[in-house]
Protein backbone atom coordinates (compact mmCIF):
# COMPACT_ATOMS: atom_id res chain seq x y z
CA UNK A 1 0.00 0.00 0.00
CA UNK A 2 2.79 2.43 0.91
CA UNK A 3 4.56 1.55 -2.34
CA UNK A 4 1.46 2.35 -4.38
CA UNK A 5 0.96 5.64 -2.48
CA UNK A 6 4.59 6.61 -3.11
CA UNK A 7 4.31 5.94 -6.85
CA UNK A 8 1.06 7.95 -7.14
CA UNK A 9 2.56 10.81 -5.10
CA UNK A 10 5.65 11.02 -7.28
CA UNK A 11 3.51 10.93 -10.41
CA UNK A 12 1.31 13.78 -9.15
CA UNK A 13 4.33 15.90 -8.21
CA UNK A 14 5.94 15.29 -11.58
CA UNK A 15 2.73 16.14 -13.43
CA UNK A 16 2.22 19.32 -11.40
CA UNK A 17 5.82 20.47 -11.96
CA UNK A 18 5.49 19.82 -15.66
CA UNK A 19 2.33 21.94 -15.80
CA UNK A 20 3.75 24.97 -13.94
CA UNK A 21 7.40 25.13 -14.98
CA UNK A 22 8.72 26.91 -18.11
CA UNK A 23 10.57 24.81 -20.69
CA UNK A 24 14.29 25.44 -20.91
CA UNK A 25 15.15 28.45 -23.07
CA UNK A 26 18.69 29.25 -24.16
CA UNK A 27 19.86 32.80 -23.63
CA UNK A 28 20.31 34.96 -26.72
CA UNK A 29 23.71 36.05 -25.40
CA UNK A 30 25.41 34.12 -22.63
CA UNK A 31 27.74 36.85 -21.36
CA UNK A 32 29.05 40.36 -21.95
CA UNK A 33 31.20 40.93 -25.03
CA UNK A 34 33.67 43.77 -25.55
CA UNK A 35 35.07 44.56 -28.97
CA UNK A 36 37.80 47.09 -29.74
CA UNK A 37 38.16 48.30 -33.30
CA UNK A 38 40.72 50.52 -34.97
CA UNK A 39 40.91 51.71 -38.56
CA UNK A 40 43.49 53.83 -40.37
CA UNK A 41 42.73 55.49 -43.70
CA UNK A 42 45.06 57.53 -45.93
CA UNK A 43 44.39 58.96 -49.38
CA UNK A 44 45.99 61.08 -52.09
CA UNK A 45 44.33 62.79 -55.05
CA UNK A 46 44.40 65.81 -57.34
CA UNK A 47 40.77 66.99 -57.36
CA UNK A 48 40.20 68.67 -54.00
CA UNK A 49 36.60 69.92 -53.75
CA UNK A 50 37.66 72.78 -51.46
CA UNK A 51 39.79 74.05 -54.37
CA UNK A 52 36.87 73.83 -56.77
CA UNK A 53 37.80 70.41 -58.12
CA UNK A 54 41.52 71.09 -58.19
CA UNK A 55 44.34 70.54 -55.72
CA UNK A 56 45.49 68.09 -53.11
CA UNK A 57 43.09 65.56 -51.60
CA UNK A 58 45.63 64.28 -49.08
CA UNK A 59 43.84 63.04 -45.96
CA UNK A 60 44.68 60.82 -43.01
CA UNK A 61 41.97 59.45 -40.73
CA UNK A 62 42.14 57.17 -37.69
CA UNK A 63 39.16 55.79 -35.78
CA UNK A 64 39.39 53.93 -32.46
CA UNK A 65 36.05 52.36 -31.50
CA UNK A 66 34.70 50.47 -28.49
CA UNK A 67 31.66 48.19 -28.75
CA UNK A 68 30.05 46.66 -25.64
CA UNK A 69 27.27 44.06 -25.92
CA UNK A 70 25.42 43.14 -22.70
CA UNK A 71 22.62 40.60 -22.12
CA UNK A 72 19.90 42.36 -20.12
CA UNK A 73 17.98 39.09 -19.64
CA UNK A 74 17.45 35.84 -21.49
CA UNK A 75 15.74 37.59 -24.42
CA UNK A 76 17.15 41.11 -24.60
CA UNK A 77 20.55 42.45 -25.63
CA UNK A 78 21.95 45.96 -25.26
CA UNK A 79 24.66 47.13 -27.67
CA UNK A 80 26.59 50.38 -27.13
CA UNK A 81 29.21 51.71 -29.54
CA UNK A 82 31.41 54.77 -29.11
CA UNK A 83 34.30 56.15 -31.13
CA UNK A 84 36.36 59.13 -32.22
CA UNK A 85 37.24 59.70 -35.85
CA UNK A 86 40.17 62.12 -36.12
CA UNK A 87 41.48 63.38 -39.43
CA UNK A 88 44.05 65.69 -40.95
CA UNK A 89 43.03 66.99 -44.37
CA UNK A 90 45.20 69.04 -46.74
CA UNK A 91 42.12 69.89 -48.80
CA UNK A 92 40.03 71.09 -45.84
CA UNK A 93 42.96 73.14 -44.59
CA UNK A 94 42.56 75.29 -47.69
CA UNK A 95 39.23 76.64 -46.50
CA UNK A 96 41.70 79.32 -45.45
CA UNK A 97 44.68 78.80 -47.77
CA UNK A 98 46.35 82.08 -46.85
CA UNK A 99 47.85 80.91 -43.57
CA UNK A 100 51.13 79.72 -45.05
CA UNK A 101 52.35 76.22 -45.85
CA UNK A 102 55.56 74.28 -45.18
CA UNK A 103 58.31 74.33 -47.80
CA UNK A 104 61.60 72.45 -48.03
CA UNK A 105 64.82 74.17 -47.14
CA UNK A 106 65.94 74.47 -50.76
CA UNK A 107 62.66 76.21 -51.64
CA UNK A 108 62.43 78.50 -48.65
CA UNK A 109 65.05 80.94 -49.90
CA UNK A 110 63.00 81.59 -53.04
CA UNK A 111 59.43 80.80 -51.97
CA UNK A 112 59.02 81.51 -48.29
CA UNK A 113 55.61 82.03 -46.73
CA UNK A 114 54.03 84.43 -44.29
CA UNK A 115 51.22 84.10 -41.79
CA UNK A 116 50.87 87.87 -41.59
CA UNK A 117 49.22 90.14 -44.13
CA UNK A 118 51.50 92.44 -46.08
CA UNK A 119 50.39 96.06 -46.15
CA UNK A 120 52.15 96.97 -49.37
CA UNK A 121 51.87 96.74 -53.11
CA UNK A 122 52.72 93.53 -54.91
CA UNK A 123 55.24 93.70 -57.72
CA UNK A 124 52.77 92.57 -60.41
CA UNK A 125 55.11 90.97 -62.93
CA UNK A 126 57.94 89.97 -60.66
CA UNK A 127 59.17 86.38 -60.39
CA UNK A 128 59.83 86.59 -56.65
CA UNK A 129 57.28 86.45 -53.89
CA UNK A 130 58.27 89.77 -52.41
CA UNK A 131 56.74 93.19 -51.95
CA UNK A 132 58.53 96.53 -51.52
CA UNK A 133 57.81 98.77 -48.54
CA UNK A 134 60.02 101.82 -47.94
CA UNK A 135 62.86 100.10 -49.79
CA UNK A 136 62.48 97.02 -47.56
CA UNK A 137 61.49 93.58 -48.84
CA UNK A 138 58.65 91.64 -47.20
CA UNK A 139 57.22 88.20 -47.89
CA UNK A 140 53.86 87.98 -49.63
CA UNK A 141 50.98 86.01 -48.16
CA UNK A 142 50.97 82.84 -50.24
CA UNK A 143 48.45 80.11 -50.80
CA UNK A 144 48.10 77.15 -53.14
CA UNK A 145 45.55 74.41 -53.73
CA UNK A 146 48.37 71.88 -53.97
CA UNK A 147 49.65 72.04 -50.38
CA UNK A 148 48.07 72.08 -46.95
CA UNK A 149 47.94 75.44 -45.23
CA UNK A 150 48.39 75.85 -41.50
CA UNK A 151 44.75 76.88 -40.97
CA UNK A 152 42.71 75.43 -38.11
CA UNK A 153 40.43 73.57 -40.53
CA UNK A 154 43.24 71.18 -41.48
CA UNK A 155 42.16 68.81 -38.70
CA UNK A 156 39.02 67.85 -36.83
CA UNK A 157 37.50 65.04 -34.78
CA UNK A 158 34.10 63.41 -35.07
CA UNK A 159 32.85 61.96 -31.78
CA UNK A 160 29.90 59.61 -31.81
CA UNK A 161 27.91 57.19 -29.67
CA UNK A 162 25.14 54.78 -30.64
CA UNK A 163 23.00 52.39 -28.62
CA UNK A 164 20.52 49.70 -29.58
CA UNK A 165 18.27 47.24 -27.77
CA UNK A 166 17.22 43.99 -29.44
CA UNK A 167 14.47 41.80 -28.01
CA UNK A 168 13.86 38.20 -29.16
CA UNK A 169 10.67 36.19 -28.92
CA UNK A 170 10.65 32.96 -26.90
CA UNK A 171 11.00 30.85 -30.04
CA UNK A 172 13.75 33.20 -31.34
CA UNK A 173 11.86 33.69 -34.60
CA UNK A 174 10.89 37.35 -34.09
CA UNK A 175 13.27 40.22 -33.31
CA UNK A 176 12.47 43.82 -32.40
CA UNK A 177 15.18 46.48 -32.37
CA UNK A 178 15.30 50.14 -31.32
CA UNK A 179 18.40 52.29 -31.75
CA UNK A 180 19.67 55.83 -31.28
CA UNK A 181 22.72 57.72 -32.56
CA UNK A 182 24.46 61.04 -31.89
CA UNK A 183 27.63 62.57 -33.30
CA UNK A 184 29.36 65.92 -33.22
CA UNK A 185 32.22 67.63 -35.02
CA UNK A 186 33.30 71.24 -35.40
CA UNK A 187 30.72 72.27 -37.98
CA UNK A 188 28.14 69.46 -37.85
CA UNK A 189 25.75 67.75 -35.43
CA UNK A 190 23.77 64.60 -36.14
CA UNK A 191 21.06 62.75 -34.20
CA UNK A 192 19.35 59.57 -35.30
CA UNK A 193 16.55 57.23 -34.23
CA UNK A 194 15.60 53.92 -35.74
CA UNK A 195 13.76 50.66 -35.37
CA UNK A 196 13.70 47.22 -36.98
CA UNK A 197 11.58 44.08 -37.14
CA UNK A 198 12.84 40.67 -38.24
CA UNK A 199 10.90 37.45 -38.71
CA UNK A 200 12.32 33.97 -39.28
CA UNK A 201 10.13 31.12 -40.47
CA UNK A 202 10.25 27.94 -42.55
CA UNK A 203 12.39 26.37 -39.79
CA UNK A 204 14.59 29.50 -39.81
CA UNK A 205 15.48 28.99 -43.48
CA UNK A 206 13.66 32.18 -44.50
CA UNK A 207 14.14 35.65 -43.02
CA UNK A 208 12.34 38.93 -43.65
CA UNK A 209 13.46 42.21 -42.14
CA UNK A 210 12.08 45.76 -42.16
CA UNK A 211 14.00 48.76 -40.89
CA UNK A 212 13.37 52.50 -40.55
CA UNK A 213 15.79 55.23 -39.53
CA UNK A 214 15.66 59.03 -39.32
CA UNK A 215 18.59 61.43 -38.98
CA UNK A 216 18.11 65.07 -37.96
CA UNK A 217 21.31 66.99 -38.64
CA UNK A 218 22.48 70.58 -38.47
CA UNK A 219 25.32 72.37 -40.22
CA UNK A 220 27.26 75.19 -38.58
CA UNK A 221 28.57 76.42 -41.94
CA UNK A 222 32.19 77.35 -42.52
CA UNK A 223 32.77 79.32 -45.72
CA UNK A 224 36.00 79.86 -47.68
CA UNK A 225 37.89 82.81 -46.25
CA UNK A 226 37.25 85.23 -49.12
CA UNK A 227 33.49 84.53 -49.05
CA UNK A 228 33.35 84.63 -45.27
CA UNK A 229 34.87 88.13 -45.35
CA UNK A 230 32.46 89.21 -48.10
CA UNK A 231 29.54 87.93 -46.00
CA UNK A 232 30.82 89.81 -42.96
CA UNK A 233 31.79 93.17 -44.49
CA UNK A 234 29.79 93.33 -47.73
CA UNK A 235 31.15 95.19 -50.74
CA UNK A 236 33.82 96.91 -48.56
CA UNK A 237 35.43 93.61 -47.58
CA UNK A 238 38.65 94.31 -49.54
CA UNK A 239 39.42 97.24 -47.26
CA UNK A 240 38.31 95.54 -44.04
CA UNK A 241 39.16 92.50 -41.96
CA UNK A 242 41.44 89.84 -43.36
CA UNK A 243 41.93 91.46 -46.77
CA UNK A 244 42.77 94.93 -45.55
CA UNK A 245 46.04 95.83 -47.28
CA UNK A 246 46.31 92.52 -49.11
CA UNK A 247 46.88 93.06 -52.86
CA UNK A 248 44.74 91.04 -55.27
CA UNK A 249 45.95 90.03 -58.70
CA UNK A 250 44.01 89.76 -61.95
CA UNK A 251 44.53 86.99 -64.51
CA UNK A 252 47.05 89.14 -66.33
CA UNK A 253 49.19 89.59 -63.21
CA UNK A 254 48.37 93.20 -62.38
CA UNK A 255 47.07 94.45 -59.04
CA UNK A 256 43.29 94.86 -59.03
CA UNK A 257 40.53 95.66 -56.54
CA UNK A 258 37.65 94.56 -58.80
CA UNK A 259 37.00 91.18 -57.19
CA UNK A 260 33.38 91.00 -56.04
CA UNK A 261 31.73 87.55 -55.53
CA UNK A 262 28.21 88.97 -55.79
CA UNK A 263 26.67 85.57 -56.62
CA UNK A 264 27.51 84.31 -53.13
CA UNK A 265 24.82 84.22 -50.47
CA UNK A 266 25.09 82.45 -47.13
CA UNK A 267 22.75 79.53 -46.51
CA UNK A 268 19.68 80.37 -44.47
CA UNK A 269 18.52 76.77 -43.97
CA UNK A 270 21.29 74.92 -42.13
CA UNK A 271 19.32 71.77 -41.36
CA UNK A 272 19.48 68.39 -43.07
CA UNK A 273 17.13 65.47 -42.53
CA UNK A 274 17.42 61.92 -43.88
CA UNK A 275 14.85 59.15 -43.69
CA UNK A 276 15.59 55.55 -44.71
CA UNK A 277 13.25 52.62 -45.20
CA UNK A 278 14.89 49.22 -45.74
CA UNK A 279 13.58 45.77 -46.56
CA UNK A 280 15.53 42.54 -46.86
CA UNK A 281 14.74 38.94 -47.71
CA UNK A 282 17.08 36.01 -47.04
CA UNK A 283 16.61 32.39 -48.05
CA UNK A 284 18.70 29.29 -47.42
CA UNK A 285 18.40 27.49 -50.74
CA UNK A 286 20.30 24.38 -49.67
CA UNK A 287 22.81 23.20 -47.12
CA UNK A 288 25.48 24.99 -49.16
CA UNK A 289 23.81 28.07 -50.66
CA UNK A 290 22.22 31.19 -49.16
CA UNK A 291 20.66 34.05 -51.12
CA UNK A 292 19.45 37.50 -50.01
CA UNK A 293 17.88 40.66 -51.46
CA UNK A 294 18.08 44.16 -49.97
CA UNK A 295 16.36 47.39 -50.99
CA UNK A 296 16.48 50.88 -49.50
CA UNK A 297 14.55 54.07 -50.03
CA UNK A 298 16.39 57.18 -48.80
CA UNK A 299 14.86 60.66 -48.80
CA UNK A 300 16.99 63.68 -47.87
CA UNK A 301 15.98 67.29 -47.42
CA UNK A 302 17.71 70.51 -46.41
CA UNK A 303 21.28 71.72 -46.86
CA UNK A 304 22.72 68.94 -49.02
CA UNK A 305 25.62 71.02 -50.36
CA UNK A 306 28.97 71.37 -48.58
CA UNK A 307 29.36 75.06 -47.62
CA UNK A 308 33.15 75.22 -48.01
CA UNK A 309 33.42 73.67 -51.49
CA UNK A 310 34.50 76.45 -53.86
CA UNK A 311 33.09 77.03 -57.34
CA UNK A 312 34.85 78.89 -60.17
CA UNK A 313 32.87 80.25 -63.10
CA UNK A 314 33.97 80.13 -66.69
CA UNK A 315 32.32 83.45 -67.62
CA UNK A 316 33.66 85.72 -64.85
CA UNK A 317 37.12 87.32 -64.36
CA UNK A 318 39.74 85.48 -62.29
CA UNK A 319 41.40 86.96 -59.21
CA UNK A 320 44.23 85.63 -57.05
CA UNK A 321 46.26 86.21 -53.92
CA UNK A 322 49.97 85.43 -53.89
CA UNK A 323 52.78 85.50 -56.41
CA UNK A 324 51.65 86.42 -59.93
CA UNK A 325 54.43 84.37 -61.54
CA UNK A 326 52.63 81.15 -60.55
CA UNK A 327 49.35 82.01 -62.31
CA UNK A 328 50.28 80.32 -65.64
CA UNK A 329 50.99 77.10 -63.68
CA UNK A 330 47.95 77.33 -61.43
CA UNK A 331 46.52 73.92 -62.37
CA UNK A 332 49.86 72.16 -61.91
CA UNK A 333 51.39 70.95 -58.61
CA UNK A 334 54.40 73.14 -59.37
CA UNK A 335 52.21 76.07 -58.26
CA UNK A 336 53.03 76.74 -54.64
CA UNK A 337 52.63 80.48 -54.61
CA UNK A 338 49.16 81.63 -55.67
CA UNK A 339 45.50 80.82 -54.88
CA UNK A 340 42.43 81.74 -56.95
CA UNK A 341 39.54 83.42 -55.13
CA UNK A 342 36.14 81.71 -55.30
CA UNK A 343 33.18 82.96 -57.29
CA UNK A 344 30.67 81.02 -55.16
CA UNK A 345 30.21 77.84 -53.18
CA UNK A 346 28.69 74.54 -54.22
CA UNK A 347 24.91 74.77 -54.76
CA UNK A 348 22.79 71.63 -54.94
CA UNK A 349 19.04 70.93 -54.75
CA UNK A 350 17.59 70.75 -51.25
CA UNK A 351 16.01 67.35 -51.87
CA UNK A 352 17.50 64.02 -52.92
CA UNK A 353 16.02 60.58 -53.48
CA UNK A 354 18.27 57.50 -53.37
CA UNK A 355 17.29 53.93 -54.24
CA UNK A 356 19.90 51.17 -53.85
CA UNK A 357 18.97 47.53 -54.50
CA UNK A 358 21.40 44.70 -53.72
CA UNK A 359 21.71 40.92 -53.85
CA UNK A 360 24.04 38.45 -52.13
CA UNK A 361 24.85 34.84 -52.92
CA UNK A 362 26.99 32.87 -50.48
CA UNK A 363 28.16 29.35 -51.28
CA UNK A 364 29.83 26.80 -49.05
CA UNK A 365 32.24 25.08 -51.43
CA UNK A 366 34.00 22.67 -49.08
CA UNK A 367 35.52 22.48 -45.62
CA UNK A 368 38.16 25.01 -46.63
CA UNK A 369 36.45 27.44 -49.00
CA UNK A 370 33.39 29.69 -48.92
CA UNK A 371 32.39 32.05 -51.75
CA UNK A 372 30.66 35.35 -50.94
CA UNK A 373 29.36 37.51 -53.79
CA UNK A 374 27.49 40.82 -53.82
CA UNK A 375 25.92 43.09 -56.43
CA UNK A 376 24.15 46.43 -55.97
CA UNK A 377 22.44 48.85 -58.33
CA UNK A 378 22.07 52.46 -57.21
CA UNK A 379 19.90 55.29 -58.56
CA UNK A 380 19.28 58.84 -57.39
CA UNK A 381 17.41 61.81 -58.79
CA UNK A 382 20.61 63.86 -59.11
CA UNK A 383 21.42 61.82 -62.20
CA UNK A 384 23.76 59.21 -60.72
CA UNK A 385 23.43 55.54 -61.52
CA UNK A 386 25.99 53.11 -60.14
CA UNK A 387 26.90 49.43 -60.12
CA UNK A 388 28.87 47.64 -57.42
CA UNK A 389 30.14 44.05 -57.63
CA UNK A 390 32.33 42.32 -55.07
CA UNK A 391 33.61 38.87 -54.26
CA UNK A 392 35.26 37.48 -51.14
CA UNK A 393 36.78 34.02 -50.76
CA UNK A 394 37.32 33.05 -47.10
CA UNK A 395 39.91 30.28 -46.89
CA UNK A 396 39.91 28.28 -43.68
CA UNK A 397 43.49 27.32 -42.89
CA UNK A 398 42.65 25.60 -39.61
CA UNK A 399 40.06 25.63 -36.82
CA UNK A 400 41.49 28.96 -35.66
CA UNK A 401 42.87 30.72 -38.74
CA UNK A 402 41.02 32.07 -41.80
CA UNK A 403 42.22 34.40 -44.58
CA UNK A 404 39.93 36.65 -46.65
CA UNK A 405 41.09 37.77 -50.12
CA UNK A 406 38.53 40.12 -51.72
CA UNK A 407 37.89 42.30 -54.77
CA UNK A 408 35.37 45.09 -55.37
CA UNK A 409 34.51 46.97 -58.56
CA UNK A 410 32.42 50.16 -58.71
CA UNK A 411 31.23 52.32 -61.59
CA UNK A 412 29.00 55.39 -61.59
CA UNK A 413 27.66 58.02 -63.98
CA UNK A 414 28.07 61.76 -63.52
CA UNK A 415 25.64 63.83 -61.49
CA UNK A 416 23.59 66.30 -63.53
CA UNK A 417 25.11 69.26 -61.72
CA UNK A 418 28.80 68.30 -61.92
CA UNK A 419 31.44 70.04 -64.01
CA UNK A 420 35.23 70.08 -63.58
CA UNK A 421 37.29 73.01 -62.29
CA UNK A 422 36.35 76.32 -63.91
CA UNK A 423 33.70 74.93 -66.27
CA UNK A 424 30.49 76.11 -64.59
CA UNK A 425 28.62 79.20 -65.76
CA UNK A 426 27.32 81.91 -63.44
CA UNK A 427 23.87 81.54 -65.02
CA UNK A 428 23.44 78.01 -63.68
CA UNK A 429 21.21 77.35 -60.68
CA UNK A 430 23.04 74.31 -59.28
CA UNK A 431 26.71 73.42 -59.54
CA UNK A 432 29.39 71.24 -57.98
CA UNK A 433 32.99 70.34 -58.81
CA UNK A 434 33.17 67.58 -56.22
CA UNK A 435 34.63 64.56 -58.02
CA UNK A 436 32.68 62.21 -55.75
CA UNK A 437 29.77 63.23 -58.00
CA UNK A 438 31.68 62.81 -61.27
CA UNK A 439 31.67 59.79 -63.58
CA UNK A 440 34.33 57.31 -62.51
CA UNK A 441 35.08 53.69 -61.81
CA UNK A 442 37.08 52.25 -58.96
CA UNK A 443 38.69 49.02 -57.88
CA UNK A 444 39.50 47.77 -54.41
CA UNK A 445 41.73 44.84 -53.55
CA UNK A 446 41.62 43.52 -50.01
CA UNK A 447 43.11 40.92 -47.76
CA UNK A 448 42.20 39.89 -44.23
CA UNK A 449 43.21 37.36 -41.66
CA UNK A 450 41.17 36.15 -38.69
CA UNK A 451 42.09 34.23 -35.53
CA UNK A 452 39.25 32.63 -33.56
CA UNK A 453 39.52 30.89 -30.19
CA UNK A 454 36.26 29.12 -29.34
CA UNK A 455 37.52 28.16 -25.88
CA UNK A 456 38.85 31.66 -25.01
CA UNK A 457 42.07 30.26 -23.57
CA UNK A 458 43.76 33.67 -23.50
CA UNK A 459 42.27 35.71 -20.66
CA UNK A 460 42.71 39.21 -19.24
CA UNK A 461 40.80 41.03 -16.47
CA UNK A 462 38.18 38.31 -16.38
CA UNK A 463 37.57 38.36 -20.13
CA UNK A 464 38.61 35.76 -22.66
CA UNK A 465 39.90 36.47 -26.15
CA UNK A 466 37.31 35.34 -28.70
CA UNK A 467 38.75 36.52 -32.02
CA UNK A 468 41.15 38.92 -33.75
CA UNK A 469 40.55 40.28 -37.25
CA UNK A 470 42.96 42.28 -39.41
CA UNK A 471 42.00 43.75 -42.79
CA UNK A 472 43.94 45.66 -45.46
CA UNK A 473 42.43 47.29 -48.55
CA UNK A 474 43.92 49.23 -51.44
CA UNK A 475 41.52 51.50 -53.33
CA UNK A 476 42.11 53.15 -56.70
CA UNK A 477 39.75 55.47 -58.58
CA UNK A 478 39.96 56.39 -62.26
CA UNK A 479 40.13 60.13 -61.47
CA UNK A 480 43.43 59.61 -59.64
CA UNK A 481 42.21 59.21 -56.06
CA UNK A 482 44.09 56.43 -54.27
CA UNK A 483 43.82 55.21 -50.69
CA UNK A 484 44.82 52.48 -48.27
CA UNK A 485 42.76 51.21 -45.35
CA UNK A 486 43.91 49.18 -42.33
CA UNK A 487 41.44 47.70 -39.90
CA UNK A 488 41.94 45.79 -36.66
CA UNK A 489 39.27 44.26 -34.44
CA UNK A 490 39.64 42.34 -31.18
CA UNK A 491 36.69 40.77 -29.31
CA UNK A 492 36.62 39.61 -25.68
CA UNK A 493 33.89 37.69 -23.86
CA UNK A 494 33.27 37.50 -20.14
Amino acid sequence: MRKIFFIVSVSLITWTFGQTSTPYKKKVLESTEIQTLFSYYAQEGIHGAVGGGLGTEALVNSTPTLVVTVPLNDDTVLNVESGISTYTSASSSNINPFMGFPVSSDQSSNYGYSKTRPSSTLIPSGASNSVVTNNAVETVTLGTPWFASSGASRKDALKYVSASITDYSDDRNTLWNANAYASTEYDYRSYGLGGAWTRLFNEKNTEISLKAKVYLDRWYPIYPTELHEYKKYGSNFLSSGYFQGVPLISQGGSVSDSYLPSKFQAWTNNNRSSATLSASFSQILSSRVQFSLDADLVVQQGLLSTPYHRIYFKDTPNYYIGNASFIPNYTDPSNFGVFRLADDIERMPETRLKIPVGARLNMYLNDRLTLRTFYRYYYDDWGIQAHTASVELPIKLSMKWTVYPSYRYYQQTQATYFKPFGEHLSTEQFYTSDYDLSAFDSQQLGFGISYKDLFTNVRALGFGLKNIDFRFQHYYRSDGLESIIYGLGVKFVQ
